[in-house]
């Protein structure tokens, strides 16, 4: 299928892994000559339950015979997505309550940028240098890599920097300001943690000048850091809460959340203020409902901390300088970026997918189901140790 692959379905970059995918189960992913490939990554943080989950795949299955797509999003009322957004509601401290439902992250990010212009009647946006928040229009204006936008420009105006964890930066948010965006947990930038009350701080200055707080969740959401939402570490409760990735257990999905009154503000003024025809699709919906009920209802979530225990016990070499993240949310920093590129290839080669960060090119990343086993864990870690072994020889 690879010439095929190359030459109908638009490729992002030059140099394409193409893995010729025949089936994926719980941690592993079939090639069509039967390999298995050990999987640590989980499809970029968005297979939080592993591959073919049956409770996600019995939601679908279940899902699919009764209706799928009926109406554009927000008409008709459909089971699956009251019942998710109600359940998530009750997993999310106030006033956090009401959820716009989307297709993915960088559409969920779009929504939250209108939601915070429309609410405040303000235009300003202020971001992360090194931020990624997708790349829609909206999304690749806020993103702070200029390598990554120069060609796409003009973009939307009105959009200034601070430096991630500097407190003197917050003297940019001011009554200008419609709101900040920040990932909780800087995913491209090489999975950078928040530190010395940043994110509470940063909650402060925003209400202080009537600035809305917007925290982008979308990759270290749903359990992935030990917690269901990586906030909940920071004391610090946004605004407008993006999510995606890991959400509906591999299934496309984002949603914005905020309080009803902060919602209301989409409904008139225009009317049809944000709008979506796929948001809240029934199938996505389920599969969304049983990925949220298997977290809440098990303590994969709390097992997520022992297993990033594991991580840092066995991936101790020479080569590796450290490990940032939190959780199943990990990035390995290599002695240089050669050495990441020849880790993640030789590891590809021998039968375990590992990937690279956006922005850091010395990090690997390690993002493996929330269900991969330590017996996994150990398996993988072991060939890492190896193929570092021979690169340092």
């Amino acid at each position: 299928m690879k010439e095929e692959f190359l030459k109908y379905q638009a490729q992002t970059s030059p140099h394409p892994l193409a893995l010729e995918v025949s089936h994926a189960k719980g941690s592993y992913i079939y090639d069509t000559k039967g390999k298995a490939h050990l999987d640590f990554v989980a499809g970029v943080s968005a297979c939080t339950l592993g591959h073919c989950h049956p409770r996600v795949v019995s939601a679908i299955q279940d899902q699919a015979e009764k209706y799928m797509h009926v109406m554009v999003y927000g008409e008709y009322i459909q089971q699956p997505a009251v019942e998710y957004t109600k359940l998530l509601a009750e997993h999310l401290p106030a006033p956090l309550e009401t959820t716009y439902l989307v297709n993915s992250g960088t559409e969920a990010i779009e929504g939250a940028l209108k939601l915070a212009r429309r609410s405040t009647g303000r235009s300003q946006i202020i971001a992360a240098k090194s931020a990624y928040h997708g790349n829609t229009m909206g999304s690749l204006s806020i993103m702070g890599y200029e390598e990554r936008k120069s060609a796409f420009r003009p973009l939307i105006p009105d959009v200034d920097y601070l430096r991630f964890n500097n407190e003197e930066d917050l003297s940019k948010i001011t009554e200008k300001t419609a709101a900040v965006v920040l990932e909780t947990i800087q995913g491209g930038a090489g999975f950078i943690l928040p530190k010395n009350d940043y994110l509470k701080k940063v909650r402060e200055r925003c209400t202080a000048v009537g600035a809305m707080l917007i925290l982008d969740e979308v990759q270290p959401g749903f359990g992935r850091t030990g917690k269901l939402f990586a906030f909940e570490y920071f004391n610090c409760i946004p605004d407008i809460l993006v999510i995606g990735k890991g959400m509906a257990g591999g299934m496309p999905v984002g949603a914005f959340v905020a309080s009803q009154n902060l919602m209301l503000t989409l409904q008139d003024r225009p009317k049809l203020g944000h709008i979506t025809t796929f948001g809240g699709n029934p199938v996505i919906a389920a599969a969304s409902l049983a990925t949220l009920k298997e977290l809440t209802e098990t303590n994969l979530i709390a097992e997520t901390l022992e297993k990033e225990q594991l991580f840092r016990s066995l991936l101790i070499h020479p080569l590796i300088k450290e490990i940032r993240g939190k959780g199943l949310m990990l990035a390995l920093i290599l002695e240089s970026e050669e050495i990441t590129n020849k880790l993640i290839l030789n590891c590809a080669k021998n039968g375990l997918i590992l990937f690279w960060l956006l922005f850091e090119p010395k990090a690997v990343r390690i993002s493996p189901p929330l269900t991969i086993t330590k017996e996994e864990i150990s398996k993988g870690c072991s060939l890492i140790l190896d193929l570092l072994n021979e690169a340092k020889q």
